[in-house]
Parts: structure tokens; sequence; C-alpha cells
């Protein structure tokens, strides 16, 4: 199976680009678990909301492995690198339960979305003036992990066509239809 993971800063399009994505490949699609989960709190989120946000992204992308049997190829609207940049931006180091999971992924290539789109306004979203920022700790956590990537830049079809030629780019093909 393929993974592909979207991931950035905030208002980078991930979650439009996944569903782009997965609906111009026919793959399987693992939403993002923060947003529903955090739209539910009565309050701000605390650290402890964090980790079940990270334990209910390892279930949603468990139940697509589950339904999306091999070979098959499978969009994240990001993991828990999401969450481990989160963490440290927010919180400083990252809790070991989380260092680890994160860790433990399966093998993925991540699409790393540029913030050249413009900022959309949204309660869950919290640095509007920080994303060249966030997109630094995002590209300096790939490489030192040596984890594979492109970046994914431009707007509306072109940012669609660059995900899809990247996804083309890893599976060896000319262009994935």
């Amino acid at each position: 199976m393929s993974v592909y993971v979207l991931t950035g800063p905030e208002s980078s399009g991930k979650s439009t680009l996944a569903a782009q994505l997965s609906g111009h490949l026919g793959a399987g699609l693992v939403s993002e678990a923060a947003r529903a989960y955090l739209a539910a709190l009565p309050d701000p989120y605390q650290p402890g909301d964090l980790l079940r946000v990270a334990a209910r992204q390892i279930q949603l992308e468990m139940q697509a492995w589950q339904a999306h049997p091999a070979p098959h190829t499978l969009i994240c609207d990001t993991d828990l690198q999401v969450l481990y940049i989160w963490w440290q931006v927010k919180y400083g180091p990252a809790p070991v339960s989380l260092v680890e999971n994160y860790r433990a992924q399966g093998p993925r290539h991540y699409l790393l979305c540029a913030p050249d789109l413009p900022w959309t306004p949204d309660p869950q979203r919290e640095h509007p003036h920080s994303r060249d920022m966030l997109f630094a700790l995002y590209e300096a956590d790939l490489k030192r992990r040596g984890l594979p990537y492109d970046v994914i830049r431009g707007l509306g079809p072109a940012r669609l066509d660059a995900a899809i030629q990247a996804v083309a780019a890893v599976q060896g093909t000319a262009g994935v239809q």
C-alpha cells in the first residue's frame, strides 16, 4: 500500500488537497482527527487533548488500512507529524508516547504544503503570522528524520497538479490518472 500524507502549517490547503487527491486517485482518505475533536470541546484544548487526538488519528489510519487492502493508495489529511510539531510549538518537548507513536508509523511519503495560499481565518487556527516559521519546522523535521517528501506549491488546479506529479514520480509513472 502506498501512503501519502499531507502535512504543513495551518491554512496551507492540506484538507482540500487531500480530498482532491484522494478523489483523483480513487484512493482511501484518512481525515484529520483534530478538527472534529477540537470542535466538540467546550473549552480551549489541553495537552491531554492532543494525546487523545493522536490516538484517534492512529485509529482512523488503522481503519482505513483495513478498509482498503493492498495494493491500494491511502491519502492522509495529516498524521502524527502535525501533532508532534504542534505540541512542541505550544508546550515544548513532546511526550515520549507521542514521539514513539510518530516513529512507529509505517512507510509513507509526505506532501509538504507550502504556506503560499492566502490565510483563511478559522477558530482552530492559532498562528496567522508564523506559517513560514512553521513550514521550516516541518521541513527540518522531515529532513532530520530522513523521511521522503515533496514540497507542494501553487494555487487552485496547479496545486493539485503538483501533488499528482509528486505521486506519479514516487510511483514511477509518467502521470497518475
